[in-house]
């Protein structure tokens, strides 16, 4: 990854507050990036700008919930009006789930899906027409393993990254003739809030790291392993350690995939 890739550009992030997204923003701070930074937390996102010691020229603070993404356009003509242009969109921001399907209710799952995927898909719209006039432009959706294959207690999680591959591996072809790229990241396990955020059946917090998570690798580490698949144009990374192995094992072993993961703990 060279240094000045992105200096200059202007990087929407979302999910910027914390794990892989607050990574991805630092990381591009010390690069000269132009960034705009959401999440729902916006003290958290007003401290980082801080710490990196960013001028008022080169970021932007648009505070929202991924649940409701109904004013989209209005945070790209935001973008927009004070950068004149907008170069990559990373759609980082979601949530998991820690709950048996059967005892997940639909306002749950329907939750799961509004943020996991329709928020991707309306973020995503929203940027394109503006990419498209310039002629160039880049969009980064954060999928998963989950996003492969299923596992316990990710039912309508697992479900929502799944649809992230068929929607945009379709967008890539339609867009690929305006110069706009598209990529897809498949995170393993990384050391983030992840699973300290993931949803329950009931729809409350899962509010503990999964044993997991503890030892993985760090979200600086994966920050950097996006930046340089972005920068490398690939369509598609896999990034963690001996987990990512389970996809090519399901690809040439499917039935020894399932025996796997049936010895393997939900969290």
């Amino acid at each position: 990854m060279s240094l000045n890739y992105f200096s200059g550009k202007v990087v929407w992030i979302t999910g910027a507050s914390s794990g892989i997204g607050e990574a991805l923003f630092l990381e591009l701070a010390k690069q000269g990036a132009n960034i705009v930074l959401s999440a729902r937390n916006k003290e958290k996102l007003q401290q980082l700008v801080k710490q990196a010691n960013l001028v008022e020229a080169n970021y932007l603070i648009i505070p929202f919930d991924l649940a409701d993404t109904s004013k989209a356009e209005d945070y790209v003509k935001q973008i927009i009006q004070k950068f004149n242009r907008i170069d990559f969109l990373i759609n980082n921001g979601g949530t998991s789930q820690r709950g048996e399907a059967i005892a997940t209710s639909q306002s749950v799952e329907r939750n799961l899906f509004e943020i996991n995927y329709f928020a991707q898909v309306a973020l995503a719209k929203a940027v394109l027409p503006f990419m498209i006039k310039q002629q160039s432009g880049h969009i980064t959706v954060v999928s998963s393993i989950a996003g492969k294959f299923g596992f316990y207690l990710r039912s309508s999680y697992s479900a929502a990254k799944h649809a992230l591959h068929g929607y945009f591996e379709s967008l890539r072809l339609e867009v690929e003739k305006n110069n706009v790229k598209v990529l897809l990241v498949c995170p393993g396990k990384i050391k983030t809030n992840i699973s300290n955020n993931a949803i329950l059946a009931d729809g409350s917090k899962h509010a503990k790291m999964d044993e997991s998570h503890v030892n993985a690798m760090t979200a600086e580490e994966c920050a950097k392993k996006i930046l340089s698949a972005i920068e490398s144009n690939k369509q598609e990374i896999l990034i963690g350690r001996k987990e990512v192995l389970t996809v090519y094992i399901k690809r040439f072993f499917p039935s020894l995939l399932y025996k796997i993961l049936r010895k393997q703990s939900p969290y």
